[in-house]
C-alpha cells in the first residue's frame, strides 16, 4: 500500500508587464521567500477580463488604474474627468499599461502594488 502525502497547493497570480520594475521586484520578492507564482503577462496574454472587473469591484477603479502614469496623462482630460467603473473597464481592457502593477490574485484575494506585508500573507 502506497502513502500519498498531501500538500497545500497555493496558486498565485501575478498580473502585469515582465519589464516593468515593480513587477520585476515582485518577482524578485517571490523567488527570494521561494513561493511559487504564475505569471500573466498583459503584452502577450491579454487583459484578464474577469480579474480585472473583480479587482475594481473589490478596490474601486480609482485604486486599480494607475493616475501617475504617462499612459494616463496622455487620456484627453475630459476622458479622465468622466472616469467611472463602466470607463474605467472598458479603457483598460485596450490598454492593460493603465493598470497598476502588479496585480495579485490568490487564495487570500486581489492585491495591487508592490506590498511585502501583503506578499508574507501570501506566501
Amino acid at each position: 500500500m502506497w502513502l500519498v502525502k498531501m500538500y497545500e497547493v497555493k496558486v498565485i497570480t501575478i498580473y502585469g508587464i515582465k519589464n516593468c520594475d515593480t513587477v520585476k521586484k515582485t518577482f524578485k520578492w517571490f523567488d527570494d521567500h521561494d513561493v511559487t507564482y504564475v505569471f500573466h503577462d498583459y503584452k502577450k496574454q491579454g487583459v484578464d477580463e474577469d480579474v480585472l472587473k473583480r479587482a475594481i469591484d473589490i478596490h474601486g477603479w480609482e485604486t486599480v488604474i494607475n493616475k501617475r502614469g504617462t499612459t494616463w496623462r496622455k487620456l484627453p482630460l475630459e476622458v479622465q474627468e468622466s472616469m467611472n467603473t463602466t470607463q474605467a473597464l472598458s479603457i483598460a481592457r485596450e490598454n492593460a499599461s493603465l493598470i497598476k502593477r502588479p496585480l495579485i490574485v490568490s487564495d487570500e484575494g486581489i492585491h495591487i502594488g508592490y506590498d511585502v506585508d501583503a506578499f508574507a500573507k501570501m506566501a
